[in-house]
Parts: C-alpha cells; structure tokens; sequence
C-alpha cells in the first residue's frame, strides 16, 4: 500500500468517527428533548383525564428518518430510561412507552430508508402509527391497566369511559380501549408524523451535519 493510499485509509477512517460522533451526539440530544416531552403532556378532550397526549415520539421518529430506524429506537430506549428515575408506575409504563415508540418508528425509518423520498415518509410514518395503535391495544390491556388497578379499581377505570360514550356498552376494559385507546393512539402517532414531515427538511442539514 502506497501512502496516497494510506492517506485516503486515514481518511476515511477520519471521516466515519467524525459520523459515528456526531450521530451519538445527535442522539444524546434527541433523546433529551424526547424526555422533556414527556413531562409536556396535556389532557385531551373526549378521553378519560388519566389518558394524557404528548409528542415525545416525535425527535425518535426525526432520528429514525435522519440517521436510521436504529437511532429512532435507541431514542425511544434512552427517553424511558431516564424517566425510570421518577417512574409512577414501578417501570411498567416506561416499557410500555418504549414498545409504542418501536412499532412507531421502527417500521417508519426502514420503509424510509429503502428509498429516501417525502412520499415514503408519509408512508412510512403512517404505517408507523397504524402499528403503533395495533400494539397498543395488547400492551394495554395485559401491560398497564393491571398496574392501573392498583391504584383504581377497574369498574371506576370503566365508569369514566362510560361517562364520555352512555349510549355505547362499555362492559370491559377491552372494548373501552378498542373505542378509545386505540383511535387516540393513533391520531397521537398522525400528529407526531404531520410536524416531523414539516419540519424534518429544515432540519435535516443541521441533523447530519450538511453545509
């Protein structure tokens, strides 16, 4: 090996710690801006007031877009663990926030990936969310509302859906979550997917450190 090619060894070299630097740090900040999301939640009309929105899936699905589905979940991973520190709900909630944000951005970063366009991301965030409010309603019924129970009884859990839907039968959790839960986690997948494809552009340079 010559030295012009072992310049352009080094080079290279150079070039991919200078990438895997930046997208770690990257990913630092997202995933801080991720957990102060998830403090910023915001009680939603038409669903029960223990039912809370918040958008901190939104900087996972920007890493998934800007650095790869990989990134988008180590955000999802990285957020909940930081919150496990103030958890409510002995971790169950993390765990549960953490299997929504990967069927959310996993799928939306691969299909992305495949072939970078705005079309596949509208696609991509879209099944995201479709899957996101599939997941939701298994990982609700056997992963957070028996926590719930603990600290309010099911039929009280029932009762407040019923009070927003009287002329539905809501006799089971599992039927309130298929009219609420799983709707509303969608739309909340919809709304992060509508300003991560505003805003990603803009912020696509700055993300991977592009003149």
């Amino acid at each position: 090996m010559d030295s012009t090619e072992m310049t352009g060894v080094r080079m290279q070299t150079n070039s991919g710690k200078r990438v895997n630097v930046r997208n770690m740090t990257v990913t630092a900040m997202l995933s801080a801006i991720a957990f102060v999301l998830m403090f910023l939640d915001t009680a939603v009309p038409l669903m029960p007031n223990f039912i809370k929105l918040d958008l901190s899936e939104l900087p996972a699905l920007i890493a998934s877009f800007a650095l790869g589905p990989v990134y988008g979940v180590v955000v999802c991973l990285i957020k909940n663990l930081l919150h496990l520190f103030m958890t409510q709900t002995g971790g169950v909630g993390e765990l549960s926030n953490f299997i929504l944000g990967v069927a959310f951005v996993l799928p939306a970063g691969l299909i992305y990936y495949r072939k970078k366009t705005k079309k596949r991301a509208i696609i991509g965030a879209f099944v995201g969310a479709l899957l996101m409010a599939a997941v939701s309603f298994p990982s609700n019924l056997f992963i957070v509302y028996p926590v719930y129970y603990n600290f309010m009884p099911k039929e009280a859990i029932i009762a407040a859906y019923q009070a927003l839907a009287p002329f539905a039968k809501l006799d089971s959790i599992a039927k309130c979550l298929l009219m609420f839960n799983v709707p509303f986690t969608f739309v909340k997948g919809l709304l992060s997917a509508v300003i991560t494809i505003f805003i990603y552009q803009p912020l696509r340079p700055l993300i991977k450190g592009n003149n």
